[in-house]
């Protein structure tokens, strides 16, 4: 038996890849319809387009809107296409999966070769950039979409955080920070929009091999770690984040608020 409606809707921001796709196919064959907010190039579609399809054929409606979930055009356009194609339907879960963040270091190495030039460093704007899209902006659509009165009365927002809000990482400040700002603004999305029916929840994944991982400096070596670290003697998968999602946003999860939970088969307990 399935465990949403089609008439419970999730919408997605970031859904092309990683956790935000995971989350996708998850909830799609669990019956609810999903609004999947992405911003790829068209060399990137026919991979995505396979994709899309298998999250159609699950039954539920499906919306995927390619533009940009950061600029107010684009959170204009999202909402008037989801409140024309849902109807009297609301949105049951938010996720906010965005990974668009800059991975300059804040201090030039001590030691490089002389003759090639010093890596550029992060500026103030890098990291109001970073901070804002991938923290602050869950805020923004948590608004927008309250206003739009396009939440169900029992709703379910998500952000996704990383082990990055504790350890330092060379490269990852602005994310770092990022997460951080997204930890508190969910705290206070819980507090203040629970009084609406509004549950706001962090999921903080282990170290997960995703697009985005790739792009950090040293990535191979956290695998390593995390793989060395983790008691069940694997790294965390997107669908593993996914599975909490769904169970997060059941009937019987109505009472979890607020919360930072870990999904990393206990890797932040092991040790190398």
């Amino acid at each position: 038996m399935k465990r949403f409606r089609k008439d419970q809707w999730a919408v997605i921001l970031g859904g092309s890849s990683g956790f935000g796709l995971a989350t996708a196919h998850k909830l799609s064959t669990e019956g609810m319809s999903i609004c999947l907010v992405h911003r790829d190039r068209r060399g990137s579609m026919d991979r995505i387009e396979q994709e899309f399809a298998q999250i159609k054929a699950n039954g539920g409606d499906f919306i995927p809107c390619n533009l940009d979930a950061l600029s107010p055009a684009g959170v204009d356009s999202v909402l008037v296409t989801l409140r024309a194609a849902t109807g009297e339907c609301r949105v049951r879960v938010l996720l906010h999966s965005i990974a668009f963040g800059n991975l300059k270091p804040i201090a030039p190495p001590i030691a490089r070769d002389l003759a090639t030039d010093s890596p550029s460093l992060m500026d103030e704007e890098d990291m109001a950039r970073t901070v804002h899209s991938m923290g602050t902006s869950l805020l923004t659509w948590v608004q927008r979409l309250f206003q739009a009165r396009l939440f169900a009365a029992d709703a379910r927002v998500f952000g996704l955080t990383s082990e990055g809000n504790e350890v330092a990482w060379r490269g990852y400040a602005a994310v770092a920070a990022a997460k951080c700002a997204l930890e508190s603004v969910s705290r206070s999305i819980a507090l203040e929009y629970g009084a609406y029916g509004i549950r706001c929840n962090v999921i903080q994944a282990g170290i997960t091999d995703t697009p985005a991982l790739r792009l950090i400096p040293g990535a191979e070596q956290m695998k390593n770690s995390a793989l060395r670290r983790n008691p069940l003697q694997r790294l965390t998968t997107p669908k593993d984040v996914a599975d909490v999602i769904s169970l997060l946003s059941s009937d019987e999860a109505q009472w979890i608020n607020g919360a930072l939970i870990r999904v990393d088969g206990g890797e932040h307990i092991g040790s190398v």
